[in-house]
């Protein structure tokens, strides 16, 4: 199979898996017609909302907005889903995930954002934007991506079950975790990257001493907080939404994240002998916490 075919398959696939999630969900709610649902409204809103990003950046070759657009995708479903919920039982429960779903949006999407706007591109579609197939392939799977994460948050929506406090507070625990292991990652590594000195170095120290894609583990466990306090909610089918954390850990260390950034490092440092010890002492993706414990 030849790259563009690969890719036009793979398009599809993700396309038709979402879809086939959002088929067995929105059927089953007994009082909801399928294409009433808010996940099927919500599946058209955000595939629809990454081809209007797609378009306009294939044709003037910019990656500049598509972070943006990904956080416009989760904060347009967000607003909508806090509307629909507003007057609903369990409204505690149900609207608090949707908004530490949107404070992480925000933050991320506009960080990612502005530090795409310094750099002048993100290396991660330096072989991709110039690619109709392989640039509008990132753009379906960023729409997968925003699905999935927000697929217990689309059942919790039209769910008729109460909310349960444990679930909750380990939930929320969990997501503040991860929430703060992603903002201290993020700032450490802006930190260091400003420094002149640092230009053309490895990020080695901090966070990033226990583990080479801190950042990554924390956006993990934070969905994975989520996906806790969303649980109770659930009934028959719809745990399928169980898959969101593993969903995400395989997105992030196999598809668009960690596997990119790890080739990148091999072409910059692979010779570079500290880089290759910190490869040996260094978990790729999971942190070893027992290297803080030493340092104490």
């Amino acid at each position: 199979m030849n790259d563009h075919l690969y890719r036009i398959f793979s398009a599809v696939l993700f396309i038709l898996v979402s879809y086939g999630i959002v088929f067995l969900v929105g059927n089953s709610f007994e009082s909801i017609n399928e294409l009433d649902s808010f996940i099927f409204k919500s599946w058209r809103i955000i595939f629809f909302i990454q081809l209007i990003g797609f378009i306009p950046s294939f044709i003037f070759k910019t990656d500049h907005y598509f972070d943006i657009t990904g956080g416009v995708t989760f904060m347009t479903i967000i607003l909508l889903a806090c509307n629909k919920i507003i007057l609903s039982h369990s409204l505690i429960y149900k609207i608090i995930p949707f908004l530490l779903a949107a404070t992480w949006a925000v933050r991320l999407s506009s960080f990612l954002f502005i530090r795409v706007k310094k750099a002048g591109k993100d290396i991660r579609f330096d072989n991709l934007k110039t690619n109709f197939w392989r640039f509008m392939l990132s753009w379906v799977v960023q729409g997968f991506w925003v699905f999935m994460c927000l697929l217990p948050l689309l059942i919790v929506v039209d769910s008729e079950k109460s909310g349960n406090m444990v679930f909750f507070i380990t939930g929320l625990l969990a997501w503040l975790f991860g929430f703060s292991f992603e903002i201290i990652s993020d700032a450490q590594k802006s930190k260091f990257n400003s420094v002149k000195k640092n230009k053309g170095n490895f990020m080695h120290t901090g966070l990033w001493s226990i583990s080479r894609h801190p950042n990554y583990y924390g956006e993990f466990i934070l969905w994975t907080g989520i996906t806790l306090m969303s649980t109770p909610f659930f009934s028959g089918v719809q745990f399928i939404a169980l898959l969101t954390p593993p969903f995400i850990y395989l997105l992030l260390s196999r598809i668009s994240g960690v596997n990119l950034l790890e080739e990148i490092a091999n072409d910059r440092w692979g010779d570079n002998k500290n880089y290759i010890d910190y490869k040996k002492q260094t978990p790729v993706f999971f942190p070893k916490f027992s290297k803080l414990l030493k340092k104490k």
